[in-house]
């Protein structure tokens, strides 16, 4: 496979094959750098060297009903995790202060629970409109499967996105979680694009799926047209069902990430939960294909230090970018 001319492909609007998208992720290692330059160039041709940053603040953690095998603060989960209820605005408010001394694009309210309450989306609203008043930074709220009146009140606020990932392939769903369905997820995410807030929607790989299954997701993602696509490298937590995990190494993931550029070439593609773990010191070849990172910590595990980032993106001559994102 000769990849810059896959990447042209692309660039010239056509869709990859399923057998080239197998031939991505069984890329031979030593072909790895050639698989990856090809990414770039798709990469480059929408996003430039600019980088997204994200950040995260935990604002509900532990007690959720749901199963979901990846999570420490599932029913289900037996992990030794900080629980707590809902923040009130103020905390959320000052979690945006840390954010934008840290020069991050995009903050993201995150909070536990099938979906969010009335009263917790009281609560965000109130934080959202200080958080746009003061500091001007785009929010994205993950607060589980939504009604569609609550998405329409977010929107009001001036949330701009709001996250709810597919996690894994429509077959492999069932394997992972059973108290809600694929099809929960995928509505949700249409609500979202129906209130006029930018979807974000991503996976978590490294779930026993198979490399199908990571083509699914991919293509999943492509037709639901998920403007942000956090891809998730699992990190196995001790006292989940998928304790012990450990499928992943640094090379597979970073053909995912090329593999995800491919085929949602357009799209803000961020590397996430896991990276540190997973992908470990070739963290930085990531960026060749993604144009998005978190800083600093995720829900219950820690990320790798911010300015040991900002450093990482000076080094490779990337450039933080905080463009607005406009709603869809």
């Amino acid at each position: 496979m000769i990849w810059n001319t896959l990447a042209k492909k692309v660039l010239s609007g056509e869709e990859i094959t399923n057998e080239e998208a197998l031939d991505i992720l069984n890329c031979p290692d030593e072909d790895l750098l050639l698989l990856l330059h090809g990414a770039y160039q798709i990469r480059k041709h929408y996003y430039g060297n600019l980088v997204k940053l994200n950040m995260i603040i935990n604002t509900k953690s532990g007690a959720c009903p749901e199963n979901c095998g990846y999570c420490s603060q599932s029913i289900v989960s037996t992990a030794p995790i900080e629980t707590y209820r809902m923040m009130d605005s103020k905390e959320m408010v000052k979690g945006a202060e840390t954010a934008y001394n840290l020069n991050v694009g995009t903050y993201c309210i995150v909070a536990s629970g099938r979906g969010p309450t009335n009263r917790d989306v009281d609560k965000v609203v109130e934080a959202v409109k200080e958080i746009k008043d003061t500091y001007g930074l785009k929010v994205c709220a993950c607060l589980g499967i939504l009604k569609p009146e609550q998405a329409e009140r977010l929107k009001e606020a001036g949330v701009d996105r709001y996250n709810h990932n597919l996690n894994t392939s429509a077959r492999n769903h069932e394997n992972i979680t059973t108290s809600h369905s694929y099809d929960d997820r995928v509505n949700t995410v249409n609500i979202v694009k129906e209130s006029g807030i930018s979807p974000c929607s991503g996976v978590i790989v490294g779930m026993r799926e198979t490399k199908q299954d990571v083509i699914d997701m991919a293509r999943s993602l492509n037709i639901l047209d998920a403007d942000s696509i956090p891809v998730n490298f699992l990190h196995a937590i001790d006292g989940t069902p998928l304790e012990g995990t450990d499928e992943l190494d640094p090379r597979y993931c970073l053909k995912i990430l090329a593999l995800f550029r491919y085929i949602n070439p357009t799209k803000e593609i961020r590397i996430s939960g896991g990276r540190e773990v997973n992908l470990r010191s070739l963290q930085p070849l990531g960026l060749y294909a993604a144009n998005s990172i978190f800083v600093g910590d995720y829900l219950t595990t820690r990320g790798q230090e911010s300015t040991a980032d900002h450093k990482m993106l000076e080094d490779m001559g990337f450039k933080i970018d905080r463009t607005p994102v406009m709603a869809p």
